[in-house]
């Protein structure tokens, strides 16, 4: 089983050209949240995304969205394949929004996991530390716990080159999600070495071992 990679926090149009260069699977776009380093507008998304080949999908990253925010999204000429929503998820806003959607998690809030499975707009789920963005790792024996169903499931939160490979071998996630390991110590911006060292460490790993029913 290929683990699929996804870049978060692209900040512009060179990061997107390192995705290319490494075929990864998702890049993500952090949108409408000002506390970020890694925050984009509308139009900056777009502009980095017309770097991307068409192979990558694209997430829009957001926290407790608006209305307006998501028919921004949806209306945006970067294409967005899917709609990564942390906080909340209104059963409302749920029926305006028209994209498959990454239902994001963490450790406050995954006792909500499982509301999820029967709604057929839910592709799947992001699995993150407390504060997404932070680089934090959480106790991945909190997803162990959790029923797996059909739909993707994505690690993040501290992953990096030293720890990814444990990672996927401990709990085979369908794909793995990264931004702050992979970004410069002193500027901003993700740097080209690290992204090929964590690609490579993803892809090293043995992921023909069958996954187990827990």
């Amino acid at each position: 089983m290929k683990t699929k990679i996804k870049i978060c926090g692209l900040t512009n149009p060179k990061e997107a050209e390192y995705l290319n260069q490494h075929h990864v699977d998702f890049a993500g776009f952090v949108l409408f949240f000002e506390k970020s380093k890694r925050n984009n507008t509308i139009a900056q998304a777009e502009a980095i995304a017309a770097h991307l080949s068409p192979e990558i999908k694209r997430v829009a990253v957001v926290v407790s969205p608006s209305a307006d925010e998501i028919r921004q999204i949806q209306d945006s000429t970067a294409r967005f394949d899917y709609i990564q929503i942390h906080g909340l998820l209104s059963a409302e806003l749920l029926t305006q929004i028209t994209l498959p959607i990454l239902k994001a998690f963490n450790v406050t809030d995954m006792e909500h996991y499982e509301q999820y499975h029967e709604c057929s707009q839910i592709a799947g789920y992001v699995f993150d530390a407390a504060e997404p963005g932070s680089g934090k790792t959480f106790d991945w024996n909190l997803v162990k716990k959790l029923p797996r169903d059909e739909k993707l499931l994505l690690l993040a939160g501290g992953l990096s080159v030293d720890n990814i490979q444990d990672a996927i071998q401990a709990l085979h996630p369908d794909g793995v999600d990264v931004s702050s390991s992979v970004e410069f110590s002193d500027h901003p911006g993700k740097d080209p070495q690290k992204l090929q060292q964590f690609v490579t460490n993803v892809r090293s790993v043995d992921t023909t071992v069958s996954i187990p029913t827990l």
